[in-house]
């Protein structure tokens, strides 16, 4: 099964527009290819940008004032060439520490993705649930204050998967990825007891949903999986409003992506984002330069 999260943003509703808006959809690398497909199905008249800023990923490696910096740096690029009406962070780790600098720094509204902590401790039976995240994630005191908040009663265990996020991206690139590599990454959220065993897990990285298949099949027991990206689509939609009649069928349109590097690139990428949309691939160089 796939539970989903209510994306929160600061931002109130926007005046309603009656043309195709403009949605920048911002990750490090590929994850946020989740939630694109979500962001197109409920929006299919937008303009949408998928933004990734590969030349930095993964960003779960970069001191917090770096990765700080460094967003600001590349979204003040991406919205002076792309002015969206709304930009989607479709990453955990800059989710939970850049949003305040994004929205005091821009006057647009932002659409964050949070560790749903909250719907997990909703959907679960047994009482243990797993958070499977970076380590950078599983760090933040947001993190820990999530789980305080929303689920004290339950026994929650938090995995930092070191090289999950890479084993996805290196999927889609069409490299191999063993079971045996997924497993090691993953394998640490299922606990079992006497108390009963984990029966629900938090996909707490935009990644990770990618490989969501493969997980089902080398996972012990049954559980249910966590994805927030459809409860981001709403979000989104609660901000500028459902398609606008008239603007086109109800055929999603083209995206145009823009990475920061590319240099990961390979055809079977190329062919994985053409089947997700992506007509145009752009390159807006920006080296990350470690100070």
């Amino acid at each position: 099964m796939r539970f989903d999260l209510m994306a929160g943003t600061a931002a109130a509703p926007l005046a309603p527009i009656t043309r195709a808006p403009v949605v920048l959809v911002f990750d490090s690398g590929l994850g946020g290819l989740t939630v694109l497909a979500e962001v197109r199905r409920a929006r299919p008249d937008a303009r949408v940008v998928y933004a990734a800023d590969d030349a930095a990923f993964p960003y779960g490696g970069l001191a917090e004032p770096v990765l700080v910096a460094r967003v600001l740096a590349v979204m003040e690029r991406l919205i002076a060439v792309h002015a969206p009406d709304l930009v989607v962070v479709a990453c955990n780790t800059a989710s939970t520490l850049v949003l305040p600098a994004l929205r005091q720094r821009f006057d647009i509204p932002f659409v964050g993705t949070v560790p749903p902590i909250k719907p997990a401790a909703a959907a679960t039976r047994s009482g243990l649930v797993s958070v499977l995240a970076t380590p950078g994630t599983v760090r933040r005191d947001y993190t820990r204050e999530l789980v305080d908040t929303y689920a004290a009663g339950c026994r929650v265990t938090l995995v930092g998967a070191t090289g999950l996020a890479a084993l996805a991206e290196a999927a889609l690139s069409g490299l191999p990825v063993s079971d045996a590599d997924l497993w090691a990454e993953i394998g640490p959220c299922f606990v079992e007891g006497e108390a009963g065993r984990t029966d629900v897990v938090v996909l707490a990285c935009t990644h990770y949903p990618l490989l969501l298949a493969r997980y089902q099949a080398i996972a012990p027991w049954p559980v249910t999986w966590i994805d927030p990206a459809p409860a981001i689509a709403r979000r989104m939609t609660q901000l500028i409003g459902g398609p606008v009649r008239g603007l086109g069928d109800d055929s999603p349109g083209p995206v145009r992506a823009a990475f920061t590097s590319g240099d990961r690139l390979t055809p079977a990428l190329r062919t994985a984002l053409a089947d997700r949309g992506v007509a145009e691939v752009a390159f807006e160089a920006m080296p990350l330069v470690l100070q």
